[in-house]
């Protein structure tokens, strides 16, 4: 059974909201997903990017009142 986790990045700039998301992505299971918050416009690229490399599904992207939004989905 899959879990849900979630990651507040919102505050913290390029590189260090996709280190977070590393290690975050480290304690999960395949299966598990994870919402992450962020302020920094610079994972609007970083965390779609991070998803193709690292073959991890990005359920969902969106940004709301300057927030981004994010669903990951751990695949491997």
């Amino acid at each position: 059974m899959s879990e849900q986790f979630s990651l507040d990045a919102r505050g913290v700039f390029c590189p260090e909201p996709v280190m977070m998301l590393h290690q975050q992505f480290r304690k999960m299971s395949i299966g598990d997903e994870l919402d992450v918050v962020a302020s920094d416009p610079s994972t609007q690229r970083d965390i779609p990017k991070f998803c193709a490399f690292l073959n991890h599904e990005l359920i969902s992207q969106q940004e709301i009142d300057g927030e981004y939004l994010y669903r990951l989905r751990k695949l491997s």
